[in-house]
């Protein structure tokens, strides 16, 4: 009576156990498994926690990096929303002004001495960075001065605008960099790796030719900012400028740079100014965070001249068209109705409005290669030295003004 009450008290599982074990006397009874819901219950904290983390990282990235935002104040040449929600290439004017080392101050009142026109290609995984030598002879306001004193004068608008009329190219962002918080960031970063193409030894940064090395933030701003010591002088600056710069690009999605995305974007708060809004950035890590698998740097070379007692780099009409090809390439423009010419009217302009005497010391030109794929693109966009609008040419009939 009791082993039939036991069978009615037992649920399916268990009857079917018994009779299982009637027939097999030597099957061996079920053990728990605790662990397995330990590890479960260990798995979804992970994930929760996870996902906790990332919702804080995330909005704590985006209220500090909304603090950098700093619009030019000025319009621009085409329609940059357009621009990054169709994933085309794009074009940001980095500065750099030598602040907040060497006891100048932390501000962004300072000339801008780096100044590098990047171009970024999603669908080829490519990017180009074309460095402006500081001492670049333009006009402005009808009066010769140093491209570097564009910021000075006019804020980030004015350096826009400079770069935009030496190149006729459209610049669609800008981001300032204070190169004092370089190191700041670098270290937040974990240091940069390099290989040098020079062998010296200035402040912090002691490096040989062709062996690799990991610099932290004060070494790689050394190494960085040395030009005395560099056969190329201001050139061969440039050149580690964008290496340093590719090298920062290259780890920025490393597992340690992640882990530290809270204390960088911290120092970039304190040290960059752009007009990249937080929806920019986001849409930039999503269609064009491939970009910079191939890169190419470039330089716009100059002649020594010196105007009104002050010494230029000035660009001929060929180097400026040169260069003004290559990056409207880069960014799938047609340079169709671009011609040397226009670029030799400004060089006459330029000569002409102040008493100069140049000597000539030509300058080959220079490039740091990593081979990308140069097919042009099938998107042409015609942007020219008189217009404020881009045409995008569709079929060959139907076109659409941004």
């Amino acid at each position: 009576m009791s082993e039939n009450n036991n069978d009615n008290e037992m649920g399916p599982r268990q009857r079917r156990y018994r009779e299982q074990q009637q027939r097999n006397p030597h099957l061996k009874p079920h053990k728990k498994r605790p662990w397995l819901i330990t590890l479960l219950i260990v798995v979804a904290l992970l994930i929760i926690s996870g996902g906790w983390w990332g919702y804080k990282t995330w909005n704590a990235a985006k209220d500090t990096m909304n603090t950098t935002y700093q619009s030019t104040g000025s319009a621009k040449l085409r329609n940059v929303d357009a621009v990054i929600k169709k994933g085309k290439p794009f074009s940001i004017l980095l500065l750099g002004t030598d602040t907040g080392a060497l006891g100048r101050g932390k501000d962004f009142s300072a000339r801008t001495d780096t100044m590098i026109v990047a171009t970024i290609n999603p669908k080829k995984e490519s990017m180009t960075l074309t460095s402006i030598p500081r001492d670049t002879q333009v006009l402005i306001d009808g009066q010769s001065q140093k491209i570097n004193a564009a910021y000075t004068i006019g804020g980030a608008s004015g350096a826009v605008k400079s770069v935009e009329k030496l190149l006729d190219v459209p610049i669609d962002f800008y981001v300032l960099l204070n190169m004092g918080g370089l190191k700041q960031i670098i270290n937040a970063m974990g240091g940069v790796t390099v290989t040098p193409k020079l062998t010296f030894k200035y402040g912090n940064a002691n490096v040989k030719k062709g062996v690799k090395i990991k610099l932290n933030g004060a070494a790689a701003l050394d190494y960085s900012r040395m030009r005395y010591d560099d056969p190329q002088g201001d050139y061969g600056r440039q050149k580690r400028q964008r290496q340093v710069i590719m090298a920062m690009v290259s780890q920025s999605n490393s597992l340690g740079s992640i882990a530290n995305i809270e204390k960088i974007t911290k120092k970039l708060a304190k040290n960059m100014r752009t007009d990249l809004t937080w929806n920019d950035m986001v849409a930039l890590d999503t269609k064009y965070k491939n970009a910079s698998h191939h890169a190419k740097s470039y330089t716009v070379q100059g002649t020594d001249a010196t105007i009104d007692g002050l010494s230029y780099q000035v660009a001929s009409s060929s180097e400026r068209y040169k260069n003004s090809k290559r990056i409207r390439k880069a960014l799938g423009l047609s340079n169709s109705n671009i011609t040397e010419s226009l670029f030799a009217e400004t060089a006459s302009v330029t000569t002409s409005n102040s008493s100069s005497s140049s000597s000539s010391s030509s300058t080959s030109t220079t490039s740091d290669t990593t081979t990308y794929d140069t097919s042009t693109s099938q998107d042409t966009t015609t942007y020219g030295t008189s217009t404020t609008q881009d045409t995008t040419t569709q079929d060959q009939t139907t076109t659409n003004q941004y």
